[in-house]
């Protein structure tokens, strides 16, 4: 079987920034343990499986090398930039996601925009162990938010995000039922409104570079906070990835950019 395939750098205009993702676009349905197998092989934070259902409507799959995803945004805007790319006609598309959102995407102005589902957070507590482990002194305020299984902890200073260096043995020893934690903090950048970087060794790799997919529940966090609607969100890992977020009355709408680094022919023998 011959599967085409993508490796595409997301939230980014520059090749080696942002967050890559492998879009492998299939013809048929792979089995799961064939899929996991091959994120594993890519050793991405994600990889994508999509399958063309009609002219512009595409189921999509997400596995880490550990699991099934249930909703990832950089390799949604990935595997978008791979579909735009094979099928220029299209400016319009829709997934379809096996745990049933719907996303409307669509290509305008050199961006591509993508409708995300809204998703909320409770208060809750948090292991003060992971604190430790992330670096972290002071915490202003923590969620939780059930969809992804993900922790949110806000500090005082993107600064002291942007200079965290968790220490991950410890993190991945730490007893836990979180898939991940996403720490958040006001930016002090000009052109940013809020930054923010997301851990989860317990589910795939140590650090994601950009990830969107948060932004379902962030983005009305950050919003609450700040009175605004549209924002700009900045993820200050190393690779660094930004992204233009507008809140809308049950949605988050996401704008930002992907760059092809290669394309092939992926051969399952």
């Amino acid at each position: 079987m011959n599967i085409k395939t993508y490796i595409i750098d997301a939230f980014t205009t520059e090749l080696f920034k942002g967050n890559q993702a492998a879009v492998c676009l299939l013809e048929n349905e792979l089995d799961e343990t064939t899929m996991l197998n091959i994120a594993r092989e890519f050793g991405f934070s994600e990889t994508a499986f999509v399958i063309k259902q009609n002219t512009a409507s595409f189921s999509i799959r997400y596995f880490s090398p550990v699991k099934e995803i249930p909703l990832c945004g950089h390799a949604t805007l990935a595997s978008s930039k791979a579909i735009f790319t094979e099928f220029k006609e299209l400016s319009r598309i829709i997934f379809q996601t096996h745990f049933g959102d719907t996303l409307e995407i669509s290509q305008t102005n050199g961006k591509i925009e993508m409708k995300f589902p809204l998703h909320q957070i409770e208060p809750t507590e948090y292991n003060n162990e992971i604190r430790k482990a992330l670096g972290l002194n002071e915490i202003y305020n923590s969620g939780y938010n059930t969809f992804h299984n993900m922790l949110l902890l806000e500090i005082e200073s993107s600064r002291e995000l942007e200079n965290l260096q968790p220490n991950f043995s410890v993190l991945r020893n730490t007893k836990t039922s979180l898939s991940g934690v996403l720490v958040t903090a006001k930016s002090v950048r000009e052109d940013f409104d809020y930054e923010y970087r997301y851990f989860f060794p317990w589910s795939g790799a140590d650090e994601d570079p950009v990830t969107g997919g948060v932004q379902s529940f962030l983005a009305k966090y950050w919003s609450d906070k700040l009175k605004k609607t549209k924002m700009k969100a900045f993820q200050c890992s190393k690779r660094t990835g930004s992204m233009d977020v507008e809140l809308l009355e049950n949605s988050v709408l996401i704008r930002s950019n992907a760059v092809i680094f290669t394309s092939g022919i992926l051969n399952l023998t």
